[in-house]
């Protein structure tokens, strides 16, 4: 894996994937086709959809752990501080060699720069939240979020999508 190369990939995905609007029907949209393909692919994932301070949708399905859900929480928590994807955020930490709490000072019980949280971009207004899922690896979490923004604003995966490892 590249870390630079999929660091430009995440910034254009952030760029690509932005919403003409975002509301709680939206939300739940969102999260209702991210539990519908999890669940077809027996995926074990906690997936939540928010914006900053509002949980909009929250789902839990068969075989995720309570850890799953703290998870998500954690990377939420860098997406809303960073307003960035939290793999980005993780991949930018890994290739300075340091550390969200060594850098920034935040403490690893509430931030995890895991792959997982993609930032809610409205156009026009900026980030104002995130759809996170955790169960997965972190590389497949955060992919498996693009794909399901890709299908929900009719952006064509294939273009966007990280290098399979």
């Amino acid at each position: 894996m590249d870390i630079d190369h999929d660091l430009h990939l995440i910034a254009a995905q952030e760029q690509a994937l932005v919403f003409s609007r975002f509301d709680a029907a939206r939300a739940w949209q969102l999260g209702a086709y991210l539990h519908e393909v999890a669940t077809a692919r027996a995926l074990a994932l906690a997936i939540d959809v928010r914006t900053f301070g509002q949980p909009l949708f929250f789902s839990s399905l068969e075989g995720a752990t309570p850890d799953n859900a703290a998870w998500a929480q954690r990377k939420a928590n860098v997406v809303a501080h960073f307003r960035r994807s939290s793999y980005a955020i993780g991949l930018r930490l890994q290739r300075a060699g340091t550390s969200l709490a060594e850098k920034h000072g935040l403490p690893v019980a509430d931030y995890a720069a895991h792959g997982g949280a993609f930032p809610i971009t409205l156009a026009g207004v900026g980030v104002i939240g995130s759809v996170t899922v955790s169960g997965l690896p972190q590389r497949g979490d955060h992919e498996f979020v693009v794909e399901a923004l890709c299908a929900e604003l009719g952006h064509d995966y294939a273009k966007l999508a990280l290098a399979k490892v």
